[in-house]
């Protein structure tokens, strides 16, 4: 299959998104493949040159409050000119924003099949960043994006039905992988505790992920509170940047922020901490939480998306449901409180995830990316 993937975001960016779409293209070129990569071009880090796919630049500028991230700009026209010499089978559409919204409508023109994927409630963010008004306008918009493809994939068969439900069409599932290799509890660094101030076993809550207002920090910033006044010893460690950065910094000078970290890096993080709490609740997968339970973690979230398959609630993590903060809290202060209990979930976590493998979600998605293909010659 000769693949065409468009996306706004993909490595070295370090996001769900992009971390997906690496693993992905990475091992369909693996399996023979022909993949080509559109997306934006980043002046801070120069195109990579990976054996296993082609990456091809286009024009792209910094989103507005994401300076880390970069809108890609429409390329009807460079899409047409290229697919008329080297023509792929199938292009697959992983962001909605204005360069994936212009490849769909060039692989139509073209009469090549294309798919999408849906990864971000943008229209839920909106609520976040004072446009709630808009929700609809935006709901609208990712509505009419991945209606004019074949075949929309998302993470769960839980998020399917409720975009089904919405106007949706032709829904699939693309889970997500772990790389229990990377994520794994031996890479546990002792050194990097010291340097934390972390005295001997006194229980660590580590945070992964881009800084912004959907992430419901101030649900997390409370909970810390609350587990810190039971336990004294208790240290917060976040790692990541985005736009609330500077402002968590300076109301919380008590908590440790560590900054950026390579995927690879990233790894002896979770494995260095003790305890996850996932607060937030736009989430259309959350690769934070497997991530996290891999590396051996007692995790506490909202019993939705991730944790809902992956965690049996006092098993191998804590759940509550959804729109009940007080008994996130409540479950987070009893991981802050109970060593014993840290333990044994941790533990569990890992055994829970560990056939979570890439290759079987990989595998899934070729298959259902060769049958839209095939579909698209019979007809």
């Amino acid at each position: 299959m000769k693949l065409t993937i468009v996306t706004e975001t993909f490595p070295p960016e370090v996001n769900g998104v992009a971390m997906t779409f690496g693993h992905i293209a990475r091992e369909l070129g693996r399996r023979g493949h022909e993949v080509t990569v559109w997306r934006p071009d980043r002046p801070d880090a120069p195109v990579g040159s990976n054996p296993n796919y082609q990456e091809v630049p286009v024009p792209g500028v910094p989103i507005p409050g994401y300076p880390l991230l970069r809108l890609g700009l429409p390329a009807w026209s460079r899409f047409r000119k290229h697919w008329q010499t080297r023509r792929p089978d199938l292009v697959h559409v992983v962001t909605e924003g204005p360069l994936g919204a212009s490849a769909i409508t060039a692989a139509r023109a073209a009469g090549l099949p294309v798919t999408s994927s849906f990864h971000t409630n943008f229209h839920a963010y909106t609520k976040d960043y004072g446009f709630g008004p808009f929700r609809r306008l935006a709901l609208g918009w990712l509505r009419r994006v991945h209606n004019r493809t074949r075949r929309t994939f998302a993470p769960t068969a839980e998020l399917c039905d409720e975009l089904g439900a919405l106007g949706f069409r032709d829904m699939a599932v693309l889970s997500r992988g772990i790389d229990t290799t990377h994520f794994h509890p031996a890479r546990r660094s002792a050194e990097l505790r010291r340097s934390w101030g972390v005295e001997g076993d006194d229980p660590v809550v580590i945070h992964v992920g881009r800084m912004a207002a959907e992430k419901n920090y101030g649900l997390l910033f409370n909970i810390y509170d609350a587990m810190r006044a039971a336990n004294p010893r208790l240290k917060f460690v976040l790692a990541g940047e985005g736009p609330l950065k500077a402002r968590l910094v300076r109301e919380h000078p008590e908590c440790i922020f560590a900054g950026f970290y390579s995927r690879e890096e990233i790894g002896r993080y979770y494995a260095s901490g003790d305890i996850y709490i996932h607060a937030s609740v736009t989430e259309t997968f959350g690769n934070v939480l497997t991530e996290a339970m891999a590396s051996g973690l007692a995790v506490a979230g909202f019993d939705y998306a991730a944790a809902r398959l992956f965690v049996q609630h006092g098993e191998n993590g804590l759940t509550v449901p959804l729109g009940h903060p007080e008994q996130l809290l409540a479950a987070s202060v009893r991981l802050a409180t109970d060593a014993d209990l840290r333990r044994r979930l941790g533990a569990n976590a890992r055994t829970a995830t560990a056939a979570q493998s890439w290759d079987r979600v990989i595998a899934r998605f070729e298959a259902d990316l060769l049958g839209v293909v095939a579909a698209h010659k019979a007809a």
